[in-house]
Order: C-alpha cells, then structure tokens, then sequence
C-alpha cells in the first residue's frame, strides 16, 4: 500500500522526470507558453476590433468592454490565484488555469454576439491571472539554484515579450486570410502543449493548506474595479450625468472603502496594506498604475484610429505595430546598463518622459495622417516603456524584504491592469461620441502625456524626498 501510494504521488507530481536537465528545461518551456499565451492576448486582439465591430455590430462601448473584462478579471484575481497555488499546490492550479483559458479561447471562437464574446473574454482574464503567479511559482520550484533560476525567468520574460510583439502580426494574418474568429483558435494548440508539458514534466510544489483565500476582499476587488470600469465606459456611451453612471461610480467607492476596510482587518489579506508602507513601493506601484492608463488606452484608440479612419486593413494594422512592440524588447535590456549609470529612479523618470514626449509629438495627427509621419512617436512611446519597466519592477522588488516579493510582484501585476483597465474604459469613451473621434484621439494624447509626466514626477520627486 505505501509503495502504491508512493508511486501515484510521484505520478501525479511528476517526479520520474524532476531532476533531470530536460525535465526542467521542458517545465521551462511549459511555463513560458503559459505566460506567452497570455501575453499574446493582451495585444492580438487590438487588430480584431473593427472585425468583432462589423460582424457582432457592437460599439465602441462593446468593444472596450471585450478588452476590459479580459484585464478586470485579470487585475482583480492575480493575488488570489497565487494564494491559491500556494494552498493546493501550484501544478495543479496553473493546469487548472491552462485548461480554463483554452476552453475559453474556444467559446470566444464560437461567439454568437458580443454579450457571449465579453463574458468568454472575462473567464479568459480569469485563466490568465492563474497562469501568470503559478508559472513563476513552478519555475523557482524547478531552479532551486538562484543563478539558473534567474536565466530561465529572464527566458520567460523574453518569450512574453515576443509574444507581445508577434500579436498584432499574427493577428493581421490570421484575420486576413481566415477571419477574426482565428485569433482565439490558435490559442488551442498552445494550450494542449502547454498542459501535455506541465503534467508530464512539472513537479509540484508544497503545499501550504493553512494559505486562507481572502474571498470578501477578492468579492469587494472585483465589484469595485468592475464598477468603475462600467461607469468609465458607459460614461462615454450613454452621458456622465446618466443615473446608472453616477450609481455606478457610487458603487465603485463604496466597494473600494469596504476592500480597504477589510484588509485592514483580514488575517491573510488578498493585498496586505503594511506594504504601502514602504514609500518606493508605495511610488512604484502608483507608477505602474499611471503608466498603463496611459500607454494601453493608446493602443486600444490608435487600432481604432488605423481601421475606422485611415482604413487599414487589419493585417496593415497589425503591421503598423510591429515596430512599436519590437523595441520594447531591446530597450528593456539597455534599462539595467542605464539604471546602474544614472540609478533607477533616474532611469523611470527619462523613460517616462520620453513616452510623454512620443504622445506630444502626435498631438497634431489627423485623419488621413502618413504612418511614417508618426512612427518615430510611436517608436518614441514604446521606447519609453521598455526602459521604465525594468527598474520599476526591480525598484518595486527591492523596496520590500525577499520574503514577501512573492505577493509584490503579484501587487505590481495587479496595479499594472488595473491600469489598463482604466485607460481602455477612458480614452474609449473619449472616442466614442459620433462624429468626434479626433477630437477624443486628441484628448487621449493629451490626457496620455500629462498621466506620464506625473508618473515621472511622482517617481523623481518622491524619492528624492525619500532620500
């Protein structure tokens, strides 16, 4: 009977594979779908909106809604779903999360109207926020060594960024040559790879049932971001001063007090509050926050911008922001050079400036515009961010002690979409009125620019007070 039950562990964990350099190199490539699958997703779907417009007859309001539930979901679970991990054991909670994300990927595909194409998008940012702590959870798991761990997390990363890259190029191919529908379907192959992997290779980790999952908190989280993406939204469609609106934005605050509330009190906290004590990380998460609002609500506008009003095609469109994703990467790897000359708050500051720079630079598009009259503001945008994200991250990281870096990141992730969230929801609503796309199109810059340069006074100005 012990030998029986020994050998079910070892195959359910994995373990006549853990040790050996394959096993974790194959774990490695696992985990790297995971986080490239969901990166992936973040921008493929920007070139599929006047698509999704046209056959599903949504508005803009439709559409940002598409976007957002995908990153609502995705902001308000991350800090549960590694809590969750860490309580069953993450193997089985980042399968789970694979598994959840292809089915969804699936009904988003088979979609009938945008209703079941946004709720599809919500279980999708579901899935997303449980792959993303688990798979980093299975990889310090697999490299208990520090200095391999540190290569195979920086080859996940990589490969996230040439997902992020490849989006809008894969996904202008696919919706010209077999319709936007495609873009969801190509998620199913990495996903049975990526769980085939994860089940045969990945060991799993030790589990910790005493890890409580703060549900009224994770409840309060998802009604109040959900809320105020809803008011933001509708806002736009339906008139700032329209009762559901204002109840809405009502709703948001109330349920925003009442998660403050119970963190504060809670005995395992979905977000501790004592680590807004830490003035930098205090900094460096507002930072994250601003920066997203500013530059994903862009991109969400600038796509609409290429399809309704130039006419882009959608694989034009996709091809138009290959080079804005591409630098990202690069840059990225010049952050630390510079971050170690100037320091990384320095390093933030420059990188946020210059994404402003990039936004004001655009401020004088029009309908009709060249693509190459406003490239090198884009390639000026997304420069900006690749070098900011670097040092922000490990700013972020360094400012709380090791043991609790974990929940850190999760809480950077989770400002980051919320973000996100926050910048679709606006600058769509600028858009959104009839006849005056521009007009919003040139709010949203200005909007973007003056977002950046408080983030790089919030960042230059706060930690020199510190200091």
């Amino acid at each position: 009977m012990r030998v029986s039950t020994a050998r079910y562990e070892a195959f359910e964990a994995g373990a006549p594979h853990s040790g050996s350099r394959l096993a974790t190199s194959l774990t490695l490539a696992a985990m790297s779908l995971g986080y490239g699958v969901v990166q992936l997703d973040v921008t493929i779907v920007n070139t599929a909106l006047d698509a999704m417009g046209r056959t599903l007859g949504g508005g803009v309001a439709e559409l940002q809604w598409v976007v957002s539930a995908y990153t609502i979901a995705f902001a308000a679970f991350i800090l549960t779903a590694g809590a969750l991990g860490d309580r069953i054991g993450a193997k089985r909670v980042f399968m789970a999360g694979f598994a959840i994300f292809t089915a969804a990927s699936l009904a988003c595909a088979l979609s009938p109207n945008e209703a079941a194409l946004i709720a599809a998008r919500l279980v999708q940012g579901l899935a997303a926020a449980i792959l993303v702590p688990n798979s980093l959870a299975l990889l310090n798991h697999a490299y208990p060594d520090d200095r391999e761990r540190g290569r195979a997390v920086a080859i996940w990363a990589a490969g996230a960024s040439l997902a992020l890259t490849a989006g809008p190029f894969v996904g202008g191919a696919l919706i010209t040559l077999v319709g936007w529908r495609a873009i969801f379907l190509v998620n199913l192959p990495i996903g049975l790879i990526g769980l085939w992997l994860s089940w045969r290779y990945a060991t799993e980790t030790t589990r910790a049932p005493s890890r409580e999952i703060d549900l009224p908190g994770q409840l309060a989280a998802i009604g109040a971001l959900g809320a105020l993406a809803g008011a933001i939204i509708e806002g736009g469609a339906l008139g700032w001063q329209h009762p559901a609106v204002l109840a809405a934005f009502a709703s948001a605050a109330l349920l925003a007090v009442l998660f403050v509330w119970r963190e504060s009190r809670a005995t395992q906290p979905m977000l501790p509050l004592s680590l807004f004590d830490h003035r930098l990380f205090s900094l460096t998460a507002l930072v994250g926050l601003l920066v997203n609002v500013a530059i994903y609500g862009l991109i969400f506008v600038l796509s609409l911008y290429f399809q309704r009003i130039n006419g882009l095609t959608a694989w034009w469109t996709g091809l138009a922001f290959v080079p804005m994703m591409a630098v990202v990467l690069p840059v990225n790897l010049l952050a630390p050079r510079l971050a170690e000359r100037i320091g990384a708050c320095p390093t933030i500051v420059v990188g946020a400036c210059v994404s402003a720079l990039g936004c004001v630079g655009l401020l004088w598009i029009e309908a009709g515009t060249s693509y190459w009259a406003i490239f090198a503001q884009m390639i000026a945008i997304s420069s900006g961010l690749g070098l900011l994200v670097p040092p922000l991250t490990s700013t972020l990281l360094g400012s709380v002690e090791k043991a609790r870096s974990g929940i850190a990141a999760g809480v950077l992730n989770a400002t980051r979409q919320t973000g996100s969230v926050l910048g679709v929801a606006l600058f769509g609503s600028l858009v959104a009125s009839e006849g005056a796309f521009m007009t919003g199109l040139h709010a949203s810059l200005a909007v973007s620019a003056t977002v950046l340069v408080l983030a790089a006074a919030v960042i230059g100005i706060g930690a020199r007070s510190r200091g």
